[in-house]
């Protein structure tokens, strides 16, 4: 399992928090109209996902990359990344916390947060 690889302060962490390190990390690279949701209670394979957009397909790259430098430096790496080579929907999947990085249009097409609009927000200080 992923936990045993991770530094013991972040295995210490609890989902929201990596979530909250996702998202800084996204705020960080300036990801757009980025948004947290709290699944845990709706889904079996995740706590969280972390969605946010990117305004071109190179900036979505540049998201997912700077998201795995983030999380490798934790020593959690992505169970599974899909959709880097595109840069079209880029999905992250680190374990308890997935995240999804949008191109733009490609966002209001798949339409996540409709998708589990019944799933709570999580707000994000963006300092």
């Amino acid at each position: 399992m992923i936990q045993k690889k991770l530094k013991k302060e972040v295995r210490e962490k609890s989902g929201l928090e990596r979530a909250t390190i996702c998202a800084q990390t996204a705020i960080d690279n300036k990801a757009e109209d980025l948004v947290v949701l709290d699944v845990k209670s709706m889904c079996s394979f995740a706590d969280y996902f972390v969605i946010m957009s990117g305004r071109s397909s190179r900036h979505v790259k540049g998201l997912a990359e700077a998201m795995e430098g983030a999380m490798r430096s934790k020593r959690i790496s992505a169970a599974k990344a899909e959709g880097i080579a595109d840069g079209m929907w880029v999905l992250l999947d680190f374990g308890d916390v997935v995240v999804h990085i949008f191109y733009h249009e490609q966002r209001s097409f798949y339409d996540l947060e409709g998708l589990w609009h019944d799933a709570p927000r999580v707000t994000i200080d963006e300092s």
